[in-house]
């Protein structure tokens, strides 16, 4: 796919003869240039200027490029997008743009689209609150595009060619332009930094993007005696962008000390700095502790499940202070490192691997705890969100519920679709119609909506899909983006405890099992 070429420029106020004859100029000598996008007030600010824009509009004269604009408000534009609206060819959802003659496209209000393979989002108007039709966008629209930023100082035009990074390949998104610092983010082990002095610039600055330890002294299991180091990102996410070209070992063993619930700085740097407060295993994991390498159906395979298992209620590792109500198939708990408060976690009493594969009369239950919870939080003034990240390699499930302001709820489909692509929708058979859907051989990511709808997205064998994804959304939507990851947001027991007697007592006569 060819790298989209495109211009950019500001406020334009009506003068679209001399936008225009600059936008001739720079197509000749650097074009030819796919779309012209005009950022700020389209519309002039004096009535002297609306002829030259009419004879534009009324195509007198002609657009040279497709132009897309924003900035709906000043002298004529209610005329002019009144009747752009009204226009039959306009009718219906147009998030890339109403056509208002050959060339010229209105960005309505807010939304995000694709243009030669490039994500565009966009924000049209000013924040008022009087309710006209056009120049004005509202708080919906802020938190609905909260997740893309606005960059000052764009000139009065100014090129670009971007390349779309689904036209790219791994080493090249991953590559580090010229004459850029080390990121002050990287955790780099300083002792390993001087013990490298002598490697060649040129490697540093390529292993700069990756974290890195010696560990091959501290993993005793699994170690060799060497100076090996491991990839961080290959421990984290089971897959490295670098490919067989990554300068560190893909330790399989230490990816699988991390799926077992061990401490990943332990891991990697044999030690962790937490100490009694982190929320992971300090020691490594014997293989046969590990039930995903026992054969089906091994007699203590399911045993061992529960004694590893952080939600089986019979584990030692369970965090019994954090349950608040138990049912026969389902019991409910405080989410650990929650995103808001009353953040709470709907858990199989079995040992399941998501909500869907239960037998079908153990809905009634969940749908019973789902709407007390409802309810619950309607009594707040807010509304529930549940959402359910599956894996193929998911041990046991979750069904996570959050609290949102009723105020915002009306968005949460938007930013949800705007996050994730291939999102199927269903807004009337429920859990009915998501089960029909389900398919054990493949990971899935599902919202069930306030209003009643549901999201769906499978996610396909090579997909990377961020474990997280329903806390990151909702995060952005309630501005609270530090805390997208529960292992930021972890308090002491004593203070969880606390927590967790509050909503018992709160939640006590919406609870279905008392």
């Amino acid at each position: 796919m060819a790298s989209p070429r495109i211009l950019l420029c500001g406020d334009v106020l009506g003068r679209l003869n001399q936008l225009f004859k600059r936008v001739n100029s720079v197509n000749k000598s650097a074009g030819p240039f796919d779309a012209l996008f005009c950022v700020g007030q389209f519309f002039p600010d004096e009535p002297d200027r609306l002829d030259e824009l009419m004879d534009y509009v009324e195509r007198r004269a002609q657009v040279p490029l497709p132009t897309y604009f924003i900035g709906d408000y000043g002298v004529g534009a209610p005329k002019v997008l009144s009747a752009v609206s009204r226009n039959s060819a306009n009718q219906g959802f147009k998030m890339d743009g109403f056509k208002v003659c050959d060339n010229l496209f209105w960005l309505k209000g807010s939304g995000k689209f694709t243009f030669h393979g490039l994500s565009v989002a966009y924000l049209s108007g000013r924040q008022l609150s009087n309710g006209q039709q056009f120049g004005t966008y509202s708080q919906i629209d802020i938190d609905t595009l909260r997740a893309f930023a606005e960059e000052p100082g764009i000139k009065f035009l100014h090129a670009l060619s971007p390349t779309p990074s689904s036209a790219m390949a791994a080493a090249e998104i991953s590559a580090k332009p010229p004459n850029t610092t080390l990121s002050p983010y990287t955790l780099v082990d300083q002792v390993d930094r001087r013990k490298e002095t002598t490697k060649r610039a040129s490697d540093i600055e390529l292993d700069s993007q990756y974290w890195r330890y010696d560990v091959s002294n501290k993993r005793q299991k699994h170690g060799n005696g060497d100076t090996n180091k491991v990839c961080f990102k290959f421990i984290s996410s089971g897959t490295c962008p670098r490919g067989e070209k990554c300068n560190f070992p893909h330790d399989a063993d230490a990816r699988e000390q991390f799926l077992r619930g061990v401490c990943l700085d332990f891991i990697i740097k044999g030690k962790c700095e937490k100490g009694p407060a982190c929320n992971f295993k300090h020691s490594l994991q014997d293989d046969g502790e590990n039930h995903s390498r026992k054969r089906p159906g091994s007699s203590n395979t399911n045993a061992n499940r529960s004694k590893e298992c952080w939600f089986c209620l019979s584990s030692p590792n369970v965090e019994s202070h954090l349950v608040t109500s138990i049912g026969e198939n389902f019991y409910c708990a405080l989410a650990k490192g929650p995103l808001v408060q009353d953040h709470v976690l709907i858990i199989p009493v079995e040992h399941m691997p998501n909500t869907l594969s239960l037998p079908a009369d153990s809905e009634t239950e969940l749908g019973k705890f789902q709407n007390s919870l409802k309810l619950y939080y309607k009594n707040q003034g807010k509304e529930a969100v549940f959402f359910e990240w599956i894996s193929i390699r998911g041990t046991h499930a979750n069904l996570q519920a959050v609290p949102v302001p009723s105020s915002k709820a009306a968005v949460l489909k938007d930013i949800f679709t705007l996050a994730a692509e291939k999102l199927v929708s269903n807004n009337s058979e429920g859990r009915k119609w998501l089960r029909t859907q389900f398919d054990k051989n493949f990971s899935c990511f599902y919202v069930e909506l306030p209003e009643g709808s549901i999201l769906l997205h499978l996610i396909e064998e090579n997909e990377k899909f961020p474990a997280q994804f329903g806390r990151e959304v909702v995060a952005g939507l309630l501005n609270v983006a530090d805390r997208a990851d529960w292992r930021n947001c972890t308090i002491g027991k004593d203070e969880e405890t606390k927590l967790a007697e509050n909503f018992k007592k709160r939640f006590q006569v919406f609870d279905p099992s008392q």
